[in-house]
């Protein structure tokens, strides 16, 4: 199954994906997608600390954007309109079980539709995610119950990027992050783009039900 929530709050995504890790593990449904895109939040992950989020509550309460504490794997990300968000409910056990491995496919998923936009991208040696120049595009948390996956991979398509200034992005201080609007100079459209993700998601993992 293959579900677009499009413009949605965080927490309301996490409590569906939940529903759906539920389903899969009675075998109620098969392995499934979830895309979305989220009002404005930052999501700090299991491994982060709160001062990785670098602005006062007085300046989070101007900026509107809310905090959510999230059972992903990973520190600290901003997710907002113009940013795709996948969410794979996918049984390992059926696959290879091998979060390192998942991981990896991920990325894949995300260089393989970066290139399709003629977006040079890869891996940086240690770190989770994607790259291009150097920048962060692409962003991975994860979660799993009983080898079942939920959470997933973001990309960064014509999001605002003043957002990730607020904050250590995944908890590192020494990155930047840029946008295929940024790197392209145009925007680019939702729904081709949402298009083009699904197409390499089936690509790595297989074809996905309607």
């Amino acid at each position: 199954m293959i579900m677009d929530t499009g413009l949605t709050a965080y927490e309301d995504a996490v409590g569906l994906q939940k529903e759906f890790v539920r389903k899969r593990r009675l075998g109620e449904i098969r392995d499934s997608l979830l895309i979305a895109e989220h009002k404005n939040v930052f999501t700090i992950g299991r491994s982060s600390v709160r001062n990785n989020l670098l602005i006062g509550e007085d300046a989070l309460n101007r900026s509107g954007i809310s905090v959510v504490r999230s059972d992903r794997g990973g520190d600290i990300t901003f997710h907002g309109p113009g940013q795709i968000i996948i969410y794979p409910i996918i049984d390992l056990k059926k696959r290879a079980m091998d979060l390192h491995r998942y991981l990896r496919d991920l990325e894949d998923v995300a260089i393989g539709f970066l290139n399709s936009f003629f977006i040079p991208s890869g891996r940086w040696e240690g770190r989770t995610g994607v790259w291009t120049s150097g920048k962060k595009i692409a962003f991975i948390g994860i979660a799993a119950s009983n080898w079942i996956t939920y959470h997933g991979l973001s990309i960064n398509v014509n999001c605002d990027l003043g957002s990730f200034s607020m904050m250590n992005p995944c908890g590192m201080t020494d990155i930047e992050v840029t946008s295929m609007k940024q790197v392209l100079g145009n925007d680019i459209s939702i729904e081709r783009a949402k298009a083009g993700i699904i197409s390499n998601f089936e690509r790595i993992f297989g074809p996905i039900a309607e």
